[in-house]
This record gives C-alpha cells, structure tokens and sequence, in this order.
C-alpha cells in the first residue's frame, strides 16, 4: 500500500514548524515571544512552497486511502495557508500591545492549519473527524486566549460546550453511515449507496446528523447561535481566524461529502440546504442591522456569507462548486482585510470596537480609510469587487439548476446587508467624531498584509479568470 507522504508534505512542514515553536518558548525572554511568529510565517511559507510543487500532480489516494491528493485539496490548502499566514503576521503586533505573552498561541494557530488541511484532503470519515477534532481543539483555547477578561473566557466556553454537542451529532452521523454501508471510505460510501434499491432510515437519519454537525462549524442556521458571542469575546485575530480560515474548512469537506459520498441523497439533502440557505441568508442580515458593535456586525455579516456558500452547495452542480471555491478565496480576502483594519482601530485591549469609534476616520487616515471601504464594499457586494464576482457565480449556479426564488430571496438578503455595510462608511465620512481621534499605530506588516488583501478584492473583481480556471480544474473529483 502506498503511504506516499509528499501528498501531506504541507501538513508535516506545518506539524513540525509547530513543535519547533514549543520547543523554542522556554529559551525565548517573554517580551521576545511574539517575534516567534516569525518561525511561523517561515513554516507557512515553506508549506505554500510544498503545494505548488503537488499543483496538478498526479492525482489518487494515499496513507492506506485516507487522503486524496488533488486539486480540491490543494486548492483548499491555499486558502488556508494564505489565511492563517496574514493572521499570524498580524498577531505578532498584537500579541505585545495586549502583553499576551505566550507563544504557544502561534503553535496552536499551525496546528489548527494542519486539521483544516486535513478535513480539505480526507477521503476517510475518521481522517475528516481526526481533522475537525485538530481544529476544534486548538481553536477552543486561542477563543479563550484574553484569559483576564471574563468576555473572553464566556465566548470559549460557550465555543466549547456547543462544539462538543456538534462534534457528538457529527459522530453518530458517521457511525450510523457506517452501520449502513459498512465502511468510512468516502468512494466505497458512494459506491454501496448507489447499489441500493432503498435508502435505510438509519443512512439518512446518518447524514442529517452530519449536516448538524458541519452546520455549527461553518454557522449555517438554525445552527448559528454560538457566532456572535464567541467572535465578539474572542481576539481580533482570532475572530478573523474562526469567520473565515475556519468556515472554509468545513465548508469544503463538507462539499467534498455531498458531491464525492452522498451525490445519490441529493434529492433528500438539496431540500435541507435550501431551507437553511435561506434562514442563514436572512438571519445573518437581519440581525446585523441593529449591532452597534463591529466584531458583533461582522459575526452576523459571516453567517449571511455562509448562506450564500450554501447557495452555492444546494445548486448541486460542477459550477455551484466552483463558485463556492472561489468565494471562500474573495471572501477570505476581504474579510482578512477588514478584521485587520478592525484590529488596528481597536488599540490596546479592544478599547474601540464601536462602530461609532469610526468616526471621522477616513479623513484622519485616508489610506487606511480607503482600505477598509474597498473591504466593505466588497462584502456588501458591490461590481468590481471580489464579493460581487463571487455571488455573481454563486447566483448563476442556482439558477442554471432553476432555483429562481432561492435566487430571488438572495438577492433580497444580499440588498438589506447593503445597509449595515455602508453605515460604516457613512460613520467614516460624514460624522463627526465625539472627541479627538487616537492615534493608530499601523506597523509594517500590517500594511503588507492590507496592501496585499485590498490587490487581491479588487484582482478577483476584476479579473477572476485565472482563480475561476483554478477553481474549475480543482472540482474535476
């Protein structure tokens, strides 16, 4: 049996970076700690190295069929790496204006990349479990990691106990798919499902409970309930880490498990999706209108956004596929972008998470005003943006599958998220702030990372052939 480990080459880069940092704390002084960063931005690099070199390699399974190598998987991988990459560059200033000294919180942060590569690239349900297992974990103790505030400590709790009631339902899903078919392989699944003349209760009852299950990690309602709390206690960097490198994980595996194990079920899933595109679509916007908190408005904004994915998934086709591939690339752009520019407006403990704290903000700091308006009129979904060319997609998806009125609702979700979007600019530009506005130290990696997030909304807005074509060879399972 071939185990192959170049095919999970980023995952051991990412493993191995990740020990290397733990071994390292106890010889670094405490105030050097959040330079350790560094080692982990090396690890992340060397990782993207290892994946464009499996670009458009041979495709096939390997360790004894428990992961796919292809470009689904590395697709995903990008997206992964590109994301947690700007989180840890932007953790490190961070880390020492808050004085959160400790830096296992980088080791951590790789370590729940390498769960999320793991779920992208399963082809085994116990490798998917392993992986959401990874990622949970590591990202239940960075939710909690402002430990002295008691906000902090709520939302990790709260992250904890809900996740592990959707890590329960997600278990019994995989166990009652097994008892089904008798095996966890996703192709062996996929073929004894199609042999079937009837589908057994316990098969369906075994893939509504994963859907729970995948549901709370990617915040599809009605499953959506931890969201706001926990990304409103949660550090900034982390927020960003849970709405988008997170999201997209589950979101991907659990596509991989709809379009490669479950395609025969469509008929019985495709209803389930629709019903909770639709909740999410509309909760998400709706609630965000009343939030006066921006990490709250942007928790919402996200579970609008993952209605929108689920659009995309309920089309049930090779383009609702790609469109969710690219989305979750636009999406992870602008939202880095924005949380990035949350965070350095924020200061020294989340003093200024207010929308109103954006006051007059885009005449004291015009570029940095400009950035953050190019990130929220992309997720508002303005042409010309990457948010845009990604529902664009996702929207044409339905309907070439003649889902007109999921379309229609959609749209209509998408036009009341432009309200909460642009107050936020309308607090830049045309109000005056209450006192005088504190200065914001902006570091250079922090530029880097904005500069690189504002090219690639508009690059993708403009320009998506070359991410679609990517996107397009990577759904060919």
């Amino acid at each position: 049996m071939d185990i192959n480990y170049t095919a999970l080459l980023p995952e051991i880069i990412l493993s191995v970076a990740g020990i290397i940092l733990m071994l390292l704390i106890p010889f670094v002084p405490r105030e050097s700690q959040p330079k350790l960063g560094y080692v982990g931005l090396v690890g992340i690099l060397l990782a993207l190295c290892a994946l464009v070199l499996q670009w458009g390699g041979e495709r096939g399974l390997a360790f004894f069929n428990m992961v796919f190598q292809d470009d689904f998987a590395n697709f995903s991988k990008l997206i992964f790496l590109l994301s947690v990459g700007a989180i840890t560059a932007t953790s490190m200033h961070y880390l020492a204006q808050d004085r959160l000294l400790k830096a296992e919180y980088f080791s951590l942060l790789l370590f729940s990349t390498v769960g999320m590569c793991l779920m992208a690239a399963s082809a085994d349900l116990i490798m998917t479990f392993l992986g959401i297992e990874i990622l949970s974990i590591s990202t239940y103790v960075l939710a909690g990691y402002r430990s002295s505030e008691m906000k902090s400590t709520e939302s990790a709790l709260k992250y904890f106990i809900l996740g592990a009631f959707s890590t329960a339902f997600l278990l019994y899903g995989v166990a009652l798919v097994y008892g089904a078919t008798g095996t966890t392989k996703y192709l062996q699944i996929s073929h004894a499902i199609s042999d079937m003349d009837s589908y057994p209760v316990f098969l369906l009852l075994g893939v509504g409970f994963m859907i729970v299950g995948f549901g709370f990690k990617a915040a599809f309602a009605p499953f959506h309930v931890w969201t706001p709390d926990v990304y409103e206690g949660a550090p900034i960097p982390i927020t960003a880490h849970l709405a988008v490198a997170s999201k997209a994980a589950a979101v991907v595996a659990f596509l991989r498990i709809l379009f490669q194990v479950v395609p025969d079920l469509s008929l019985q899933w495709q209803e389930l999706l629709w019903i909770s595109a639709v909740l999410t679509m509309l909760i998400g916007n709706i609630a965000a209108l009343t939030q006066s908190n921006i990490k709250r408005m942007l928790a919402y904004s996200s579970i609008a956004h993952a209605g929108y994915l689920l659009v995309g998934l309920t089309a049930n086709s090779t383009m609702g596929a790609q469109g969710v591939l690219f989305y979750l690339m636009a999406y992870a752009f602008m939202n880095l972008g924005a949380f990035t520019v949350v965070q350095l407006v924020a200061r020294q403990g989340e003093a200024n998470v207010e929308i109103k704290d954006y006051a007059g903000l885009g005449f004291k700091y015009p570029l940095l005003g400009l950035a953050l308006s190019v990130f929220i009129v992309s997720l508002a979904g303005i042409p010309l943006t990457a948010g845009f060319t990604g529902k664009l997609f996702l929207f044409s998806a339905a309907i070439q599958q003649g889902m007109y009125w999921l379309v229609v609702i959609a749209v209509v979700a998408s036009a009341i998220g432009i309200y909460y979007y642009i107050r936020v600019l309308v607090f830049m530009y045309m109000k005056e702030p209450e006192g005088e506005i504190e200065s914001v130290g902006i570091p250079g990696v922090a530029r880097i990372v904005i500069l690189i997030m504002v090219l690639g909304t508009l690059y993708l807005g403009v320009l998506p052939g070359s991410v679609l074509r990517m996107a397009s060879e990577a759904v060919k399972f």
